[in-house]
């Protein structure tokens, strides 16, 4: 799950990380007053979506006018703002934050994520920070610090300064970022992030090291255990199908192609894409029916994956263990009849209840394609998908 940013640095400000003063505003109005209020002679209005790339799109204005910020506000709230990450449709702008601007002396960057190769929390850092860090990752890979903790001590004094000395820093800036380090660690931790990243971490003319930007997301599976950041989801900046997914128990992903996919078991999906890739096809989707799938929850897979007006025909892959393949069966029955599904539908079952299952599709009467295995079903699926018979 993804938070905006104002909403990470309120996190940020409970953890003692020093951020800019700032509120949001969902109007040029609120916009206004709150620039007002805060001291100084220059304010950023930032735009609000989960992406990134803001700057390049035009997300993040700075002005040293106050009139001027119910103005700039104004004019990105109900706007499309396009960044490389959102796509040519962009997300639609609800809410900018107002900051006080800073006086900037340099620029890094600083994240924590897991590391799924040491299965560890990593800190990257650079002393290149700012919009163009992707290009310094690639481009440039020795100005990127490293350092992986262990789970078993927690971060240490020393990794502290071997990643402030890495990117620069010196003096009593390095006893500052081994301060922010360890509390941006146990931020992390605690609420079971997956990512944190601030970038830039901005050194100012005082020599002060202040977060100018904040970006969090978190293990959904871990969300039970923080109400506090379940409350601060924004369906608006998610696809509805995958919030109609989630409400039933599915884990679903929109994606861009035409065929449709309806699998038990995350493993069994990405292999499912990987062979329908192999076929020449495009998986339209990403969609987890999990272990309990009752006939309901495959008629609301279907209508789901079916609410995407690009798929021309929907896979089925279920290898049953805790599933059963007779209830997958009467799923299906039940959403081909009711949704009057007229897609072609590829059907691969295997495991429990096999016999059972293969048997309620045949004496349906329903129009379906059967398959045997996954190379079959990813087979003829991609060549329905096309207008083909496989």
């Amino acid at each position: 799950m993804n938070i905006h940013e104002y909403q990470a640095k309120e996190l940020f400000r409970k953890y003692d990380v020093l951020v800019p003063e700032g509120h949001v505003a969902h109007n040029a109005s609120q916009a206004l007053s709150i620039a007002e209020q805060i001291d100084g002679e220059r304010w950023v209005v930032k735009a609000q979506i989960h992406a990134g790339g803001r700057g390049k799109g035009g997300g993040v204005k700075v002005t040293d006018q106050v009139e001027e910020v119910g103005q700039l506000a104004d004019q990105l709230i109900g706007a499309p703002l396009v960044t490389p990450q959102t796509g040519p449709n962009g997300r639609t702008v609800h809410r900018v934050l107002i900051e006080q601007a800073q006086d900037i002396a340099h620029e890094y960057y600083l994240s924590l994520l897991i590391d799924r190769a040491s299965q560890r929390i990593t800190v990257i850092a650079s002393d290149a920070g700012g919009m163009d860090i992707e290009q310094v990752a690639a481009n440039t890979p020795d100005k990127i610090v490293r350092e992986a903790i262990d789970p078993a001590i927690g971060l240490q004094d020393f990794q502290c300064r071997k990643i402030a000395n890495g990117i620069g820093l010196r003096s009593k800036q390095i006893h500052a970022l081994t301060g922010m380090l360890k509390r941006l660690y146990r931020c992390f931790r605690d609420s079971d992030a997956q990512l944190l990243e601030i970038n830039p971490l901005a050194r100012l003319d005082n020599g002060k090291l202040v977060a100018l930007d904040a970006k969090m997301n978190f293990d959904d599976n871990a969300l039970f255990r923080h109400p506090d950041i379940t409350d601060l989801r924004d369906f608006d900046e998610e696809d509805p199908k995958e919030v109609d997914a989630s409400g039933h128990d599915l884990s679903y992903i929109a994606l861009d192609g035409d065929v449709g996919c309806i699998v038990n078991g995350a493993g069994l999906a990405m292999a499912t894409m990987d062979a329908i890739s192999y076929y020449g096809g495009m998986p339209a989707n990403f969609l987890d029916v999990g272990g309990g799938a009752s006939p309901e929850k495959i008629a609301n897979a279907f209508r789901i994956v079916l609410e995407d007006p690009h798929v021309k025909s929907v896979m089925l892959n279920i290898f049953a263990g805790i599933n059963r393949c007779d209830w997958i069966a009467e799923g299906i029955v039940q959403a081909i009849r009711d949704q009057h599904i007229a897609t072609p539908v590829i059907v691969r079952l295997a495991g429990t209840n096999v016999e059972q299952g293969k048997a309620i599709l045949a004496d349906s009467g329903l129009n379906y394609i059967e398959a045997n295995k996954l190379d079959d079903a990813a087979r003829k699926a991609v060549a329905a998908a096309k207008g083909e018979n496989a």
